[in-house]
């Protein structure tokens, strides 16, 4: 919780949602990366399609990589137990 405490806080500070910073952050990750992501309804698209007005400097990059390194949310989807009924 501590992580995301963080990332709202940077969302904040930009003057959007948090699911408007992850998906800005992976826009800025380069031409070639794309983010895909899947809604419901017309007005989740709309919320996600104002990812598209964050700018993000590298600072705020660097600060988001300092919050979020590679690796820091790692780990199987679901307990273990579970994914063995998963697995089956």
């Amino acid at each position: 919780m501590e992580l995301v405490r963080h990332i709202e806080a940077v969302a904040r500070s930009k003057g959007c949602s948090p699911a408007q910073l992850a998906l800005a952050w992976v826009l800025a990750r380069g031409p070639d990366v794309v983010p895909v992501f899947g809604t419901k309804r017309r007005s989740y698209l709309d919320e996600n399609l104002k990812a598209l007005a964050v700018d993000l400097s590298a600072e705020d990059l660097a600060e988001i990589d300092r919050i979020a390194p590679k690796g820091v949310a790692a780990g199987t989807r679901y307990p273990e137990i579970l994914m063995h009924v998963l697995d089956g």
